[in-house]
């Protein structure tokens, strides 16, 4: 039997595009992370897309121009992208050491997920920037940094609390809020230049 020639805009309607699905599987993610709730939803359909985008966001956030050539702002941009990764991954093995259930990409991407509280207190401690330095202007920052490191501990315990034994599940946490204690301590200590 021949089979029925398909014309190209039967292939575009019988396929879902792919651009806009994993942007609405990236959009529900960040949903999930601004509303913490226990889900498997960033564990079962993980991805890094959102990591990286959020990771890419912060750095450049963190840039510092500068006008000297020889300082360009260059390696600033590398040491937040470092860090982030490089905790994210000293994290996920640890947890796996620690004997918990959850893959290592999973971990990497909740983990990843959770920095949109700190990238959005990055960006709400850039506005401030602008006015004039002075205690209240650091006052600010401090409460919205302090909340946004609150919201991204809670955010991520939230999804990796039940991959721990019951036992273990403070060593599990500590190096967490130990990574996104130095990645607010980067965005509190942000002046531009």
């Amino acid at each position: 039997m021949a089979e029925a020639a398909e014309s190209p805009g039967d292939r575009e309607t019988a396929s879902p595009r792919p651009l806009m699905r994993d942007l609405k599987a990236v959009g529900k993610k960040f949903m999930h992370v601004l509303y913490p709730r226990k889900s498997n939803t960033l564990l079962r359909d993980w991805d890094l897309w959102g990591p990286l985008i959020l990771c890419v966001t912060l750095a450049l956030m963190l840039q510092r121009s500068s006008l000297d050539s020889e300082k360009d702002g260059g390696p600033q941009f590398a040491e937040v992208f470092v860090i982030v990764w490089f905790g994210a991954v000293t994290i996920t093995l640890n947890s796996k050491l620690l004997g918990g259930n959850i893959s290592f990409f999973q971990s990497l991407c909740v983990l990843g997920y959770c920095i949109l509280p700190l990238t959005v207190a990055m960006v709400v401690c850039r506005l401030v920037l602008l006015a004039e330095p002075g205690p209240i202007n650091f006052i600010v920052r401090l409460f919205v940094v302090a909340v946004m490191f609150v919201w991204s501990i809670v955010a991520s315990t939230a999804f990796l609390a039940d991959s721990q034994p019951p036992n273990r599940k403070a060593l599990a946490v500590y190096p967490v809020f130990l990574f996104y204690f130095v990645i607010s301590w980067m965005i509190l200590t942000f002046t531009p230049q």
